[in-house]
């Protein structure tokens, strides 16, 4: 049977240098990169991106708000897909 793809929901993976630190769905990131803080929603166009110390926010489908702190890395979207991979990456409390 085929996958039915979810309207208006991104799947995000933060990832560290070490391990996974988030995977799930969610409806918008915002991500502090070299040029500036980016937010991203469904349906956005393809970017690739240097992360910059800070925070990436991520709220989830079911609407819970979820942090992590970020440095060096990248920032990847396409297809409705994010994907964080930082050198160090922590949730916060």
């Amino acid at each position: 049977m085929a996958e039915v793809k979810k309207q208006n929901v991104l799947r995000v993976n933060v990832t560290s240098a070490t391990s996974q630190v988030w995977e799930g769905e969610a409806v918008s990131v915002v991500a502090r990169t070299t040029e500036g803080e980016i937010g991203i929603l469904p349906g956005h166009t393809p970017v690739l991106a240097s992360l910059a110390e800070g925070e990436v926010r991520v709220k989830t489908a079911d609407g819970k708000s979820i942090v992590a702190n970020a440095e060096d890395g990248f920032l990847s979207v396409a297809n409705d897909l994010v994907t964080v991979l930082a050198g160090e990456a922590i949730l916060a409390e």
